[in-house]
C-alpha cells in the first residue's frame, strides 16, 4: 500500500514562517491538530498522520528552527505556540478541531485546549505530563535529552535507543533513525525554554473537553505517574495504558494505538458541543 503523502506548506504565522503539513481525508469528522515533541520534526509522526488521515484530516507543523521551519528570532512561550496554531488552522480553514499532543507536545496541546475551549472538542495527551509538576524519568535517559546530540547523530540516538525512551532497538527504530531532520541548536534550546517553568497543574480541573491519557509502562523519559496525576486532575479523563510500550509507543505501536484513538474520538465526537449547549 502506498504511504498517504502530505500536503506540506510554509505558512506565515504573525512574524514567524512555519512548515506545516495536512494528511487530507477528505471525510466529515473534525480535523486533529497534532503537537510534537522537542527537536521532533513532522516525519518522526508521519505513521501517526499517514493511518489518521483515513479519518480526518491531520495538522502538524514544525516549530521554529525544527526540520524546515526558520529558527525563531526570540524565544517564545507555550501562548505564543497557541497563537501560531490559531493562525494556522485560520489560514488552512479549520474550524473546530481534535487536539494531539505528545511529550513536549502534550503540553502545548493542552495549553491550546485550555485557551481555547470554544475551538477544541476532543484532547489526546500521549506520553506527558503537567509540566514541571512530574514526576521526573530515568536519569539515564534525562540526561541524554538534555541536548540534541539523538537527532544530530542518528547512530549515537539507534546505540541508546532503548535507553532513551524505553522502546526496542527494532524495525521501527530504524524507520524513526530515517526519517530524523536534525534541528538548529537554537531551535532546540528555544523549545527547551518554552516549557521552562511551565505548568498546567493548577488549571487542569477547569479542562472541559473529554481526554484520552495515553502512556507506556516503559517510558523513560515521562513515567506512566505522570499519566494517573493527568487522569486524576482532569475531570473527564480517561488513561489507557499501553503495556511494554516506551516512549514513542505512539509510532512505534502505531496500529495498535491508532484505532484506540479513533474510537475514543469518535466515541465523544458530540459530548463537548452538547455539554456547551446544555451550559448555556
Amino acid at each position: 500500500m502506498t504511504a498517504v503523502q502530505p500536503d506540506i506548506e510554509l505558512i506565515k504565522a504573525g512574524r514567524q514562517t512555519l512548515r506545516t503539513a495536512v494528511w487530507r481525508a477528505g471525510g466529515t469528522r473534525r480535523p486533529i491538530l497534532f503537537f510534537n515533541g522537542i527537536g521532533a520534526n513532522l516525519e518522526l509522526v508521519s505513521p501517526l498522520g499517514e493511518m489518521m488521515s483515513s479519518r480526518s484530516d491531520v495538522i502538524v507543523f514544525d516549530m521554529p528552527g525544527i526540520g524546515g521551519s526558520p529558527a525563531a528570532r526570540v524565544p517564545y512561550r507555550p501562548s505564543t505556540v497557541v497563537k501560531w496554531s490559531n493562525q494556522i488552522l485560520d489560514e488552512l480553514g479549520y474550524s473546530d478541531v481534535d487536539v494531539m499532543g505528545i511529550s513536549w507536545g502534550g503540553g502545548a496541546a493542552q495549553q491550546f485546549a485550555l485557551d481555547n475551549p470554544e475551538r477544541v472538542r476532543s484532547l489526546v495527551l500521549l506520553a506527558t505530563s503537567a509540566g514541571m509538576v512530574m514526576v521526573p524519568g530515568n536519569w539515564s535517559a534525562l540526561s541524554k535529552m538534555a541536548n540534541p546530540r539523538r537527532y544530530v547523530d542518528t547512530d549515537y540516538m539507534f546505540r541508546n535507543f532503548e535507553t532513551l525512551y524505553g522502546d526496542a532497538a527494532d524495525n521501527s527504530a530504524v524507520q524513526h533513525k530515517n526519517r530524523i531532520i536534525p534541528p538548529s541548536k537554537t531551535g532546540y534550546m528555544y523549545q527547551l525554554m518554552a516549557m521552562a517553568g511551565w505548568t498546567s497543574i493548577h488549571r487542569l480541573p477547569f479542562l472541559k473537553q473529554p481526554t484520552l491519557v495515553m502512556s507506556g509502562d516503559r517510558d523513560h523519559i515521562v513515567p506512566l505517574a505522570n499519566s494517573r496525576i493527568l487522569k486524576t486532575a482532569i475531570p473527564r479523563a480517561d488513561l489507557n495504558i499501553v503495556k511494554g510500550g516506551g516512549h514513542l509507543f505512539a509510532v512505534s505501536r502505531a496500529h495498535q494505538v491508532v484505532p484506540i484513538i479513533s474510537r475514543y474520538l469518535d466515541d465523544h465526537a458530540d459530548d463537548y458541543a452538547e455539554e456547551a449547549i446544555f451550559s448555556t
